[in-house]
């Protein structure tokens, strides 16, 4: 049956590239729906920039260059240079406040502050370690704009490299719009065997009739992340490392676990997002609008981990050369809603899904007289809805999913407020509840080597949430996050083997974090803080985050030469207590606990000088330059040090014809 499916959503791919009309495009081509209510920040932040000074066409306003999110949400273009965009000039093109990055661009990150928001009904492919640069369906976002519009991102890597993200997108008619980008990067990192190159190309394509009444967006997407793993330098020369022996400065001096290791997440996507609307909106006090539409997605992903040879890092394999693991998962789901609005009730939706999955291994295995399987198939058919209606500033939200049959249980239910007491200050309150089953390498897992060889028939994983908010620019932004979560899944080194195994602890854990953003301006300085404090209860120690996460920067802001340059330059603070980091493990591609040894303390300062002229913002840091006077200490996992001393510059430019 996907095969059906997907033959109809390449068709119409296919008649979205051809279609020509040349009605005018409107404002709000949403208006009524539920996913029209939350602000999305993804692509370019701030939306306060209407400078037009490099339009060529001076009928283009900067706000008719619109970014429309996978949830509807409208913002535009901004070419404006502030801190939060300083945060953002990273390699994942998003604030990285809650990820503490490893050694080489690229790599994976070690988690220091925790979210709940994840409501899928279905289990998550494995490898999170991989997926931080895995631009999933949330993270595409479609476009309408006046004239062509192309942004070029480029900024140094560590030895050898460099890393890009060119994008181009285009209205053929006022009524289709397509774009086109590829993010690439290579680069071989300081330490033995740690390259890195990935690379993420994304086609999307939106699409609108004369009258308003069919709306489409799509997308393409084909991803290749590839990472060199070298397991870390050995215990045996951590030593070195921490001494600061200015004979292994040069990093690759030090001696790594192995060098024969890669593991390589690849995957490609194919969504379309169509909806009709029934009627247009005849009764002019109530507004009625009834709508019907489609979400379709095939995916189809890959993990492999290959080693040329066996290492007792990862204990015995049944072979000694040319190792190789693979697991793969087919992910096809339709989902067939319904939404009904009026200015009365608000707007109402409902919703079926139909999922069929398949995850696994070429082979079986058969390892101490126990038989494990090779594939986990099947369908699921779940149900869901919404709700959202808007009172003078008072906004209630409600989502709902479950699923009714397959061999996965899950559900999940949602409920938001929030009302806007001035134009300053608004509040919300969020609770959510969701179950779903583990990871799908938590169930099923096949090596070459013995150990990483599993079945298992772990609980559902049960979050309950509730999040405050509370946002102002003048008083500070604060945010206050308690989590329940009952048989919560994790890795973790067994004792007499030291050999990475899945657990779910019969405990419950609860889990504390206050978040505080203040930004004080004085004349042309400016400190922008961001503090997190977090507490866990957790009696068998496998949840385990710092107590306070916190970034200061101090900046001066302003204009040069008769303000055809806009400087922006200061420096960042970022510091995190110690606590019992977790390791990686290169096979699996996974953070697992441990309670050998505290990481953190130490304090990372970053010294930036950013300017832009015209559309093109250049940045320049100086990243981590206290590492030779601070101690030796650093650390982004067990036995992965953290960046010593580097400077890196790149530039963001945008160009509009």
């Amino acid at each position: 049956m996907r095969h059906i499916f997907l033959a109809f959503f390449l068709l119409g791919m296919v008649n979205l590239g051809f279609s020509q009309i040349t009605k005018t495009i409107s404002k709000d081509n949403n208006q009524g729906d539920l996913n029209n209510n939350q602000q999305d920040d993804s692509y370019q932040g701030s939306t306060k920039s209407t400078s037009n000074e490099n339009i060529k066409n001076k009928d283009a306003k900067i706000e008719m260059y619109l970014i429309v999110s996978h949830k509807n949400d409208t913002t535009f273009v901004d070419t404006t240079l502030t801190v939060k965009r300083e945060y953002k000039f990273n390699y994942l093109r998003k604030d990285n406040f809650n990820l503490m990055p490893f050694s080489n661009v690229g790599q994976s990150y070690n988690r220091l502050i925790y979210t709940f928001n994840d409501n899928s009904l279905m289990p998550s492919f494995g490898a999170r370690a991989r997926h931080f640069n895995y631009m999933e369906i949330e993270d595409i976002n479609y476009y309408h704009v006046p004239t062509p519009f192309t942004e070029l991102y480029y900024k140094t890597a560590f030895t050898q490299g460099q890393q890009v993200d060119a994008f181009f997108t285009a209205n053929t008619s006022k009524q289709l719009n397509f774009s086109i980008a590829y993010k690439g990067l290579r680069s071989l990192g300081k330490y033995q065997h740690a390259l890195t190159s990935t690379g993420n190309f994304r086609f999307t394509t939106s699409y609108k009739t004369k009258n308003n009444r069919y709306i489409a967006n799509g997308h393409i997407v084909m991803q290749d992340l590839l990472n060199e793993e070298n397991g870390g330098i050995q215990d045996s020369n951590v030593p070195y490392f921490e001494s600061g022996n200015p004979e292994f400065k040069d990093r690759d001096l030090l001696a790594v676990n192995f060098e024969d290791a890669e593991n390589v997440l690849k995957g490609k996507r194919f969504y379309l997002n169509h909806k009709y609307i029934i009627n247009k909106e005849i009764d002019s006090l109530t507004k009625n609008k009834l709508s019907i539409g489609q979400e379709i997605a095939f995916e189809d992903k890959y993990y492999e981990y290959n080693q040329t040879s066996q290492n007792d890092y990862f204990g015995d394999a049944f072979q000694t050369k040319s190792l190789r693991d693979r697991v793969t998962l087919e992910d096809f789901n339709t989902k067939l809603y319904a939404n009904y609005s009026n200015n009365i009730i608000g707007s109402l939706q409902f919703n079926t899904s139909y999922n069929n999955y398949n995850y696994g291994y070429d082979k079986v295995t058969y390892i101490e007289n126990n038989l494990i399987t090779n594939r986990l198939k099947g369908d699921i058919v779940s149900i869901g809805g919404a709700y959202f209606k808007n009172i003078k500033g008072f906004n209630i939200e409600g989502e709902f999913g479950l699923n009714v049959s397959g061999d996965f249980e899950g559900n999940y239910i949602l409920g938001k407020a929030s009302y806007q007491f001035t134009d300053d200050i608004l509040f919300s309150a969020k609770i959510n509840h969701a179950s779903k089953a583990p990871n799908y390498n938590y169930l099923l897992y096949q090596s070459v080597y013995k150990n990483y060889n599993w079945k298992s028939n772990f609980n559902n994983t049960e979050t309950q949430n509730i999040e405050l908010t509370l946002q102002s620019n003048k008083i500070a932004n604060l945010s206050f996050n308690i989590t329940s979560i009952n048989d919560y899944t994790y890795f973790k080194k067994v004792t007499d083997t030291g050999l990475v195994k899945p657990f779910q602890t019969d405990k419950s854990i609860s889990y504390l974090s206050i978040k505080l953003e203040k930004e004080i301006k004085y004349k042309k300085f400016a400190l922008d803080n961001t503090i997190v404090y977090q507490t866990v209860k957790d009696d068998n120690q496998v949840f385990n985050v710092p107590e306070f996460v916190t970034r200061n920067t101090l900046y001066y802001s302003d204009y040069f030469f008769k303000k055809a340059l806009f400087l922006q330059t200061g420096i960042t603070f970022n510091y995190f207590t110690s606590y019992y980091m977790n390791g990686y493990d290169p096979l699996l591609a996974e953070f697992y606990t441990q309670t050998d040894r505290e990481y953190g303390s130490f304090p990372r300062f970053d010294f930036f000088v950013n300017a832009k002229i015209q559309q093109a913002r250049i940045y320049i840091k100086a990243e981590h330059i206290n590492s030779a006077w601070t101690g030796y200490d650093y650390y982004s996992a067990p036995n992965h040090p953290y960046r010593d001393f580097v400077i890196r510059f790149g530039l963001v430019w945008n160009f509009f014809l």
